[in-house]
């Protein structure tokens, strides 16, 4: 009960990570315009349609390098364009085609735009078009540099400061920031605002999968981790329910930021894990939040903290206690992810995993604008195939292993890449269901290695090492646009990229331990034992008695029926 509590009421406010996440959507989408006309007009022509409204000319609307014709009401005939104009000299007569002498004027009286489907955007807002285009282009990359020092700046915070604070913080700066984002006056501070509100919620991401993860046992943590994503999923639904519902940009921002809002009111309830604690040497406090755990439970025996640091006291081990202690005291960093050969062969690979996994899941996102169609029902139906995703993941990930699902999944991710270059560019309906095919294997090697990476390394580093990979995570982020703008080298460059990079991900992972149904490690030697002794990996033999001792706070309120009995 809870563990029950303690998760649902975190990983509800992962929603609003996906919805800031991709807030942008809709928020930053660039509709159809021109220049500014330089007067009152009389009459527009389009090709062989005439109008007296600009208005009705957008449905007609096909291509950038499309123009209209606009007589105004002194006679002067123009050719407007989306970022210049030009006024015919010679000719009274009302034509389209025009083979005369034109004076060129750039668009001094601003810009008209289609507010058909969005009445306003932060595009149309700044008119961020033409030679401004630059700025709009920079919206999402900028968040995502956000997300990637965020990562790791309160990845490093949580495993210091412990993961409570830092959860209280992420949660109402998310609420803050994203109310903020909604009443900035240009678009400086726009950009400004967001990259804090991404520094926040990538924070909170982070170490929500920690904190899940060192409240929930054994038995349920490859389901409760995995369903972090789905609720992050369903946060991309509910920004294509709310731009379907909101065509303006800045109320569309308010109404995401207030969807979380309870949690926000409540978050200050949530304790700090026992994990931290304990790593902390605070056994007080570690033994007031699992006297809360056997209340809650109703376990009318709760263990002793006492009880477990004398079974570590008494390691017989030669010098194992010693080394846990310094540990314990000691202030990690990154460095901390190298410390041995085995570590950074470990860290190389995952961080490697974490790259691969971002890259592949937005090229393959990107790929599928060209689907058609409504793109707010696209947009709920690309969060909505993440949830069938996860369960499999999940089934998988219990029955064959954390490793033994990740690899297969990310060769045959490399294998799909390969599958769509040699499909007929006429199959259009088989594009796509490859490219949906090859996000889904992505999507189940992505949403793995959060649970992964927090079972490879210990308590010490672990929300680092989760924060490290997440700033992998970004920097694959941000590089996928980029990887899709290969397209004008060779149409399938992307997907060679994201080929060639899943299958050597998936092939160093062979040489990662399994950790289905193993305990978390608690200092950097135990971790890097998991590494070097393959019987410990296969479960032949015992973890060591911190791993023990910590793994019996973990199991502890899980199996409530046999404690009372």
């Amino acid at each position: 009960r809870f563990q029950a509590y303690v998760y649902f009421a975190s990983v509800f406010q992962a929603m609003s990570c996906g919805i800031h996440y991709l807030a942008s959507v809709f928020m930053a989408v660039t509709p159809n315009f021109v220049c500014g006309f330089p007067g009152n007009v009389s009459s527009i022509l389009f090709h062989n349609s005439s109008a007296s409204s600009i208005q009705d000319i957008w449905t007609l609307w096909t291509s950038t390098e499309n123009y209209v014709v606009v007589q105004l009401e002194n006679g002067e005939i123009w050719e407007i364009n989306q970022c210049s104009r030009s006024k015919r000299e010679v000719g009274l007569d009302l034509a389209y085609e025009y083979e005369g002498n034109k004076s060129v004027f750039l668009c001094s009286d601003g810009f008209l735009y289609d507010d058909t489907k969005w009445k306003s955007t932060v595009v149309t807002q700044w008119n961020l078009v033409c030679d401004r285009e630059w700025l709009a282009k920079l919206i999402q990359p900028t968040f995502m540099l956000g997300v990637l020092i965020g990562a790791v700046i309160f990845g490093d915070i949580a495993d210091r400061l412990g993961r409570q604070r830092v959860i209280w913080f992420t949660s109402a700066g998310q609420f803050v920031f994203g109310i903020a984002v909604a009443f900035t006056f240009d678009y400086y501070s726009f950009v400004t605002v967001r990259f804090l509100l991404a520094m926040v919620s990538s924070g909170y991401l982070v170490v929500a999968f920690v904190y899940v993860t060192e409240f929930v046992g054994i038995k349920a943590r490859t389901w409760a981790s995995m369903h972090v994503h789905a609720f992050f999923a369903m946060g991309i639904m509910i920004v294509a329910l709310v731009g379907f519902l909101v065509r303006t940009w800045w109320v569309y921002q308010i109404f995401l930021s207030i969807a979380t809002l309870p949690f926000v009111l409540c978050c200050w309830m949530l304790p700090e894990t026992p994990f931290w604690l304990l790593s902390e040497e605070r056994y007080e406090d570690a033994q007031k939040v699992i006297n809360t755990m056997a209340r809650w439970n109703k376990v009318n025996t709760p263990c002793k903290v006492s009880e477990l640091c004398s079974v570590q006291q008494d390691d017989p081990v030669s010098g194992r206690t010693g080394e846990n202690d310094m540990s314990s005291t000691k202030k990690h960093n990154i460095l901390d992810l190298f410390c041995n050969w085995q570590i950074a062969r470990r860290t190389i690979t995952v961080w490697l995993i974490w790259f691969t996994g971002s890259l592949g899941y937005y090229v393959f996102s990107l790929s599928s604008v060209s689907l058609g169609g409504n793109e707010y029902l696209n947009l709920f139906l690309i969060g909505a195939v993440e949830l069938p995703c996860y369960i499999i993941a999940c089934v998988a990930m219990d029955k064959l292993g954390r490793r033994n699902t990740l690899i297969p999944f990310l060769i045959l991710s490399a294998l799909i890449c390969v599958l769509i270059m040699f499909i007929p560019q006429d199959f259009s309906i088989l594009i796509i269901l490859a490219n949906m095919a090859g996000k889904f294997s992505i999507g189940v090697a992505f949403g793995l290695i959060y649970l992964y990476t927090a079972e490879l390394y210990p308590t010490i580093v672990r929300s680092l090492a989760v924060g490290s990979g997440s700033m992998m995570c970004r920097v694959g982020s941000v590089v996928a646009p980029f990887c899709v703008y290969l397209r004008s080298v060779w149409i399938f460059m992307p997907l060679l990229l994201v080929g060639i990079m899943a299958l050597l991900s998936g092939i160093l992972t062979i040489m990662l331990p399994e950790t289905l149904g193993k305990p978390l490690t608690n200092t950097l030697v135990e971790a890097t034992e998991m590494g070097r002794n393959k019987k410990s990996c296969s479960g032949k033999t015992p973890p060591t008695h911190g791993g023990a001792a910590l793994e019996k706070i973990e199991m502890f309120g899980q199996e409530t029926v046999s404690t009372e009995k």
